[in-house]
């Protein structure tokens, strides 16, 4: 079928095919150089090796297709008993098992799409009939030739080859049967409260799930007061931000609210991110598509496994502060208080004392905002991409997002709007002072670095998802690229169409009124003569 690699016995096959003309030319190139003829047999054994009653030419060699098992090959290629041509034949297999593991690592590294002029094992209706129904296509797009006309190709370099699964395929399976689920509900809305009872009542006592909440939302008012859940909130295990690392001991996250509660979720997990299943009672709701009136069916199936998942990237964010042109307790490298944001520098960071640095690292999922703050100056950055200046950013700053953030600020901003599964980097100018400056995007293996000009007026203002807003002063830098933790979000239908669902029903992409279509054509301008 295409799209789909060959089994390994095809492999080994092609590969046993190659070693042993390999063999066989070589001894026939043996016996013509000593002119021997006093042994026929090895003659006619060759002659019946080959494919054809004729040597083999070099296009025979590359069609030819063996017909029996390796082991069979094996017997045909058989050197004769003379001690000097057994060392030489077990020299030359030698060479041919190491050339035979070349071409299956060769071949095992090519994606399914190369493999189209092999024939697999078996006939096509026996194929059709063991493999199940796939999509005809890969969602990344076909894995692109790499010989260019007669004489051109790229440079095979085996270590930087990667294998991606196509997106379409991705689905949620367990290793284990879930036990701990994250609930995640928006804060300060009273509308959320009963949702949340009953979702927590079905965890609890219908799954016997053990359910964590964040302090703050078992501590509240309305949950306090009402007795027929106390039952329930005493089974509830509650953490902290900041203080409590869950990121060992959640196995699945429920979000109920709007995409701020997805954002949040991001953040409490800097590395491997469980999956996220987000219920839409928010008020914009794009990363959101689950309907929370079928939520037990809908929670049913994902504790099942096998549901469609969209694997949102995230971006790994450094930030290197120079606390030598810093003042106060800063300057002699004294931290501040244990558990307290200062300037926005969580003790996520780390605190070099010989070099004067402090180190902020963060995974961000929508996008990384750098903005002129409270001055009335131009925002003045210098962009590097891996290590090379490529532009200074003159306006109110510069948006790096992720595509699941080029439907937020960076649209606003007048950026395009990526698919999720779309490998890039997006960069989006705020306002730029030049008519020329347009949103670009990037590979989204590059390093960017943000740093503030030398002859910048003032200083910059950094936010990461709209949160741990902070100063950027002269001799800090940003350093920005993709990371290796991505956001496992959970699909309702399918990852095509929820995003084209979400363009729809919340940004109501190209929505307009519908043309009216002409009473007479033969009224029309065009059509006069």
């Amino acid at each position: 079928m295409r799209g789909q690699p060959p089994s390994q016995t095809g492999w080994t096959l092609v590969s046993h095919e190659i070693s042993r003309v390999r063999v066989q030319s070589q001894h026939e190139k043996e016996v013509k150089e000593e002119g021997s003829i006093r042994d026929p047999m090895n003659r006619m054994e060759n002659s019946e090796t080959s494919p054809s009653s004729g040597p083999l030419s070099g296009a025979d060699r590359g069609m030819a297709r063996p017909s029996g098992p390796p082991a069979q090959l094996s017997e045909l290629a058989r050197p004769s008993k003379s001690p000097r041509r057994r060392r030489e034949a077990k020299r030359l297999q030698r060479r041919g098992d190491g050339h035979e593991q070349l071409l299956w690592e060769m071949e095992r590294r090519r994606l399914p799409g190369q493999h189209e002029h092999l024939e697999p094992c078996g006939s096509a209706s026996d194929t059709a009939e063991s493999s199940p129904k796939r999509r005809a296509h890969f969602l990344h797009g076909p894995y692109p030739a790499t010989h260019f006309g007669p004489k051109a190709c790229i440079l095979p370099n085996p270590t930087s080859v990667m294998h991606i699964q196509d997106p379409a395929s991705q689905r949620l399976t367990w290793n284990k049967p879930p036990v701990n689920v994250l609930v995640i509900r928006k804060i300060r809305d009273e509308s959320l409260v009963e949702p949340f009872k009953e979702l927590c009542r079905f965890l609890v006592e219908e799954k016997q799930m053990m359910v964590y909440v964040e302090r703050r939302v078992a501590d509240d008012a309305m949950l306090s007061k009402d007795e027929t859940f106390g039952s329930i909130r005493n089974q509830l295990c509650t953490f902290r931000e900041g203080y409590d690392d869950i990121s060992d001991c959640i196995d699945l996250i429920i979000c109920l609210g709007g995409d701020g509660t997805l954002l949040y979720a991001s953040s409490l997990f800097q590395a491997s991110v469980p999956p996220v299943m987000a219920f839409h009672l928010g008020s914009l709701g794009f990363l959101t598509p689950f309907k929370f009136e079928s939520y037990k069916t809908e929670v049913a199936k994902v504790f099942e496994g096998n549901a469609a998942i969209t694997l949102r990237s995230r971006l790994k964010v450094k930030v290197v502060k120079d606390m030598l042109q810093r003042t106060g307790h800063q300057l002699f490298g004294q931290e501040p208080p244990p558990q307290q944001e200062h300037n926005g520098l969580l003790p996520l960071g780390h605190t070099s004392s010989e070099s004067g640095k402090v180190t902020l690292q963060l995974q961000v999922l929508n996008e990384v905002v750098v903005d002129r703050g409270p001055s009335s100056y131009l925002s003045n950055v210098d962009l590097y991409l891996d290590g090379r200046l490529i532009t200074s950013v003159q306006g109110d700053g510069v948006i790096v997002s992720t595509p699941t953030g080029s439907t937020a600020y960076a649209a606003a901003a007048g950026a395009s709007m990526i698919h999720p599964n779309v490998p890039a980097i997006m960069v989006t100018p705020i306002c730029p002072h030049s008519l020329s400056f347009r949103p670009i995007v990037v590979p989204a293996g590059v390093e960017l670095m943000i740093t503030l000009s030398p002859d910048a007026r003032n200083t910059a203002w950094v936010s990461f998802d709209g949160r741990k807003r902070q100063e950027i002063q002269h001799g800090d830098c940003i350093k920005i690229t993709t990371s290796c933790y991505p956001v496992p979000s959970i699909c309702c239908h399918d990852l095509v169409y929820d995003w084209f669902e979400s363009l729809a029903q919340c940004l109501h992409w190209n929505v307009r009124k519908r043309q009216a279509r002409l009473a007479d054509v033969s009224d029309s301008s065009d059509t006069e003569n």
